[in-house]
């Protein structure tokens, strides 16, 4: 949610009362549809970011740093911490999950930006105090129950920002409207939107994907946030006043100081905040609080309160011991429980279902293939509740990792979510060409419970011929290369194609010794250099490899190539280096003697 441009904002800090927001606001988008930056620019260089005008209000209270400052807040000792902690840095648990997560994705896909997950819990506490504005709650999976939307942009005391999602996330087919957890616009999240519970979707609306999101676009253009002048770039360009970066930055260092209680995730209107899309265009409501929106206290009002127990003419004066009616008649409906007062604790309610435990299903053993070959058996495991019964509808994520493997669909990486019975299936595994370990790692979405583990090994067929294709020139100059590329096809004793075996080409003389002084043909290596034995690296999906260019240095004579596979079978090249060409010098006519 973005600053309004003619408003102050309250900050409450030691040393600080109010601060007036910085009135450097970027010119409002116009009529046209806004600008929109691809995903590797920088958008806190483009003047036309809609993303940085102001959409909303946020909430700019900063949390209190003092060492023995106010009860609850980081840093702080003595009696009354306890009490009030929740309330100053704690973040519901979803919330806080999402965070963590997006930091981890993020130190994987943009290593270089040394994302903290403290900065982007800072924007999601700024925004919408963790989702949970005006009574907003989350699901299971990390959606919230209804959307948070930011006011709409027709230019009415914020920017002006035409339709761009034909109103996909934010209902208005008009105007644009700030969307979710993090306050993202449609046509931000169009470039930035991001998949971070792997359910297949991008949804603003989702904390983790809005999570993950916000990482990837404070990242964007190649920022580093351990450098100071890109985080404080990155900051701006979510919402361009200095106030907001002073609150997103201290909220980032209050949990960076490590008191961050994990809360249950609940409702309620977060204390303080000011809401994006409920404040009105003709000015700031009273008491900072959304007009209209301010959930009710419960306590009845202008209803007659109860009195003693009298008499009442019904009973002839015989004490009934219920409360008499005001003005001494009989009550017309039957007494009701008096109303809970605010502050009165509720009965809990039975918690949601939620998975508790992640099985493995299956013994295991179809786990072995030959290279580019498919597993016989698949990845399958089984969800539990906390009541231990199977959990229906949760989303489980599986990755593949190994040299080429992948699904039968070409992906690394898919969602299934467990039917009625708790367990939910992968797709078969197709191996690489390379022998050695593949792995698929399964994990419930959204839960942090220990990981299932399907490790599966590749091996590689039994060679039983090496044969040539092609029909390479075996002669060559000295001082140049063999016009042909040797190609070798290795195949088993059946005539199948060995896929994935590895092949080492070795130069010797005719005699089968190494060259003197390591002269004659000879690859380059690696690095470079000249050398007479190389490993020339595996056959392909059909069994097939080329080896490299073979050059000649300034010897001639006869040499043997010899293909070898790693289970021994043997081709050999008989290999001719011609000798140089001898060059006759040229005759000098004697020139004829002159008459004297």
């Amino acid at each position: 949610m973005k600053i309004l441009p003619t408003r102050a904002a309250s900050v409450s800090r030691q040393g600080l009362c109010t601060a007036l927001l910085v009135a450097s606001l970027t010119a409002a988008v116009g009529a046209g549809a806004p600008h929109n930056t691809a995903d590797t620019d920088d958008p806190s260089k483009d003047p036309k970011n809609p993303q940085g005008m102001p959409h909303g209000t946020p909430n700019l209270t900063l949390p209190d740093l003092r060492p023995n400052g106010r009860p609850g807040l980081p840093g702080t000792t003595g009696p009354g911490k306890d009490d009030a902690k929740d309330a100053a840095t704690g973040i519901p648990a979803t919330a806080l999950d999402a965070y963590r997560k997006a930091a981890q994705r993020a130190a994987t896909d943009m290593p270089a930006c040394h994302m903290p997950w403290e900065l982007i819990a800072g924007i999601g506490q700024v925004e919408t105090q963790h989702a949970t504005y005006n009574g907003a709650r989350m699901t299971a999976d990390g959606t919230t129950d209804k959307p948070i939307l930011g006011p709409q942009l027709d230019g009415n005391g914020f920017a002006t920002v035409k339709d761009t999602d034909q109103g996909r996330w934010d209902g208005d087919a008009v105007y644009d409207k700030a969307v979710g957890p993090t306050q993202f616009l449609p046509s931000t999240w169009a470039q930035y939107g991001a998949d971070g519970n792997g359910d297949g979707v991008k949804n603003p609306n989702n904390i983790y994907d809005a999570a993950l999101a916000t990482a990837k676009y404070l990242c964007a253009g190649g920022k580093d946030m351990n450098r100071p002048e890109d985080l404080d770039r990155a900051v701006l360009s979510y919402n361009n006043s200095r106030s907001y970066v002073n609150a997103v930055t201290e909220w980032m260092r209050a949990y960076q100081q490590g008191n961050v209680p994990s809360l249950p995730d609940r409702t309620g209107v977060p204390s303080g905040n000011v809401p994006s899309g409920s404040v009105p265009s003709g000015g700031s409501p009273s008491g900072n609080a959304p007009s209209g929106n301010a959930p009710s206290r419960n306590v009845p009002s202008g209803k007659p309160q109860p009195s003693k127990p009298g008499t009442t003419p019904s009973t002839g004066g015989k004490p009934s011991g219920k409360p008499a009616e005001p003005g001494g008649g009989k009550p017309s409906t039957p007494p009701t429980k008096p109303p809970t007062k605010p502050d009165e604790p509720q009965k809990p309610k039975p918690p949601a279902q939620r998975a508790d435990r992640l099985e493995q299903v299956g013994d295991g053993k179809g786990w072995e293939t030959t290279a580019g070959e498919t597993f016989k058996d698949k990845a399958r495991v089984l969800v539990k509740d906390q009541s231990g019964k199977p959990m229906a509808g949760a989303k489980v994520r599986f990755v593949v990792s190994g040299d080429g493997a992948a699904f039968t669909d070409a992906s690394t990486e898919l969602t299934v979510t467990t039917g009625k019975d708790g367990t939910a299936e992968a797709l078969r595994v197709v191996a690489g060409l390379k022998i050695g370990k593949v792995e698929v790692t399964a994990t419930v979405v959204g839960r942090d419970l220990p990981a299932v583990k399907f490790t599966g090994t590749v091996s590689v067929r039994a060679a039983d011929k090496v044969l040539v294709v092609g029909e390479p020139a075996q002669q060559a100059d000295p001082n140049g290369a063999f016009a042909d590329r040797f190609t070798v096809k290795v195949v088993t004793k059946d005539g199948k194609d060995v896929v994935g075996t590895a092949i080492t080409a070795t130069v010797t003389k005719a005699d089968g010794t190494t060259p003197a002084a390591k002269e004659g043909p000879y690859f380059k290596g690696p690095d470079g250099k000249r050398t007479w034995r190389l490993e020339a690296g595996t056959t392909d999906k059909d069994g097939v490899l080329a080896l490299p260019v073979l050059l000649t240095d300034g010897k001639s004579g006869d040499y043997v190539l010899n293909v070898t596979t790693a289970d021994g079978k043997l081709h050999a090249f008989r290999l001719t280096v011609k000798a140089p060409t001898a060059t006759l010098p040229s005759a000098t006519p004697t020139p004829a003697k002159q008459a004297p």
